[in-house]
């Protein structure tokens, strides 16, 4: 991981151009986009690369039933975030530590064992206003300037530090040499937000969160719960903690923010604890004695949650073995029949039962849920994997057009369309989602470039062609002049992208 995010830094050094401060960096007023070192656009292209550097190396959890709700649950929070103009993506990375952290441009990331940790839905929610409060009142930009940096390129190192505490287990002092030896920064102060910042994020989140329906008292109650876990156990600190600190007093001031919020008895949704369990399930080593962990769930005859039993289910799959897969489909079978409507039983039991190597009832699964939920994305997508599975690439590839032309796909679900469309002999859209996958990542090069292997192609029909000469013009407009007027003359030559055409 490191040496990963060292090589963020290095591209982000590369990539960014040199800008000057602005004199006046030492005024209070935030609301003025002039009056900091970074605009809206360029917090959003460092925020991106730096995501597309996680997801490269694995580190992002790819799954559809987990991005559905995080991206819901945000939603449902940053549409009471008042101050505007932000575009949020909210995203869980695969680490057991506990941790939240707010990129530049809107991206929100929480470590899988965070999630796990929050007792219920509003100690979740809380950490989510916060870190959405973080990008709201643009905190990095105001720290970078505050910091006096002179240029985008220091900036993105202070940036590329940032994101070594926020992602990584190791203690923020040891990681951050790895940045600031090469760039000449100071140290620790230039990263960890202020005392101010903290607090200022505490009012707004709070705001946010009340506003959303949530209990107010879930921020103090989760940074409790930690302090009264960890404590200042040293080394046994977790990263939340070490980058927004918390104190006796700032939890009593954040208790006394929500008194002034009407208490409210907050019943969690159901996805919220069947989520937990799938990111606790997808957490544990390979080691994990599975049944063992789930005993309270082997039987209906035994008090447990349906969500235990759910849990149940994903750590046999797991496990693996026909029996452990046969007996997850059963329990799964039995909480479908009783809950219809959570679509989160219909697609473990569709992945339960083509692990047992049913695929009929895998399809047969999936296709109801599809008719009940039409265009529910982890719906879609697990039909879909199914039907890859059956043979039936063609089928595949139309039930997953007519998701993503109406729902944007995640990278990820851009590639998947991408092996899809190829598999079913669309050579055409195979390169045109490969070229999307690329704009989500910021590569314009190879997003044109795909865009042109499209093109090339001698079947392509009508429709295919206009919208792909349609999505290449918009592209090329985003290349710097000269390089365009190059590709113009040599359509082989490299491209590149001066903001963010997605």
């Amino acid at each position: 991981m490191p040496r990963l995010l060292t090589v963020i830094a290095l591209a982000l050094l590369i990539a960014l151009p040199a800008r000057g401060q602005d004199s006046r960096g030492d005024l209070p007023d935030i609301g003025n986009p002039a009056s900091t070192t970074l605009s809206r656009a360029d917090e959003y292209k460092i925020g991106r690369m730096i995501l597309r550097g996680l997801r490269d190396s694995g580190q992002i959890v790819e799954d559809p039933e987990v991005n559905e709700y995080m991206a819901a649950l945000g939603a449902r929070l940053a549409s009471h975030a008042h101050e505007g103009g932000h575009r949020f993506t909210f995203f869980v990375v695969k680490e057991a530590s506990i941790n939240a952290f707010a990129l530049p441009g809107g991206f929100i990331g929480i470590n899988a064992g965070l999630f796990t940790a929050t007792a219920n839905e509003s100690e979740l929610a809380g950490v989510l206003a916060h870190e959405i409060a973080h990008v709201t009142q643009r905190h990095i930009a105001r720290s970078i300037q505050n910091a006096g940096r002179s240029n985008m390129a220091s900036a993105a190192a202070v940036l590329a530090a940032v994101l070594i505490g926020a992602t990584t287990g190791m203690p923020a002092d040891a990681l951050l040499g790895t940045v600031t030896a090469a760039q000449g920064l100071a140290a620790q102060q230039q990263i960890n937000f202020t005392r101010s910042n903290e607090s200022e994020a505490d009012r707004v989140g709070m705001g946010i969160l009340a506003n959303s329906g949530f209990d107010p008292q879930g921020m103090p109650a989760f940074f409790w719960t930690l302090q009264q876990r960890y404590g200042s156990a040293g080394a046994a600190i977790p990263d939340l903690l070490r980058t927004h600190p918390v104190t006796t007093e700032r939890i009593s001031e954040t208790r006394d923010r929500a008194e002034q919020y009407e208490r409210r008895v907050v019943a969690d949704s159901t996805g919220y604890a069947l989520i937990r369990e799938r990111l606790r399930v997808q957490s544990l080593p390979a080691e994990t004695n599975f049944r063992e962990l789930y005993a309270d769930a082997a039987s209906a005859d035994l008090p447990s949650t349906d969500a235990r039993r759910y849990g149940r289910a994903l750590a046999l799959l797991e496990e693996g073995g026909a029996g452990a897969t046969t007996e997850a489909a059963g329990i799964l079978k039995d909480l479908l029949e009783r809950h219809p409507d959570m679509t989160l039983y219909h697609t473990a039991l569709g992945q339960a039962q083509l692990a047992a190597g049913d695929l009929a009832g895998s399809r047969r699964t999936l296709e109801e849920a599809s008719r009940l939920f039409p265009r529910n994305v982890p719906v879609t997508v697990r039909f879909a994997e199914t039907l890859m599975q059956t043979g039936e690439a063609p089928l595949a590839h139309r039930v997953l057009l007519d998701l993503f032309n109406n729902v944007p796909p995640t990278p990820e679900q851009a590639r998947f369309i991408a092996l899809v469309a190829s598999a079913a002999g669309d050579t055409a859209d195979a390169y045109y989602y490969m070229s999307e996958y690329h704009v989500m990542g910021g590569d314009l090069s190879l997003a044109i470039a795909q865009l042109r292997l499209a093109l090339a192609v001698p079947e392509l029909n009508d429709v295919q062609r206009q919208r792909f000469e349609a999505r290449l013009t918009e592209l090329e407009e985003y290349l710097p002049k000269g390089r365009k007027a190059r590709e113009v003359a040599d359509p082989a030559a490299p491209g590149g992208g001066k903001s963010d055409p997605a």
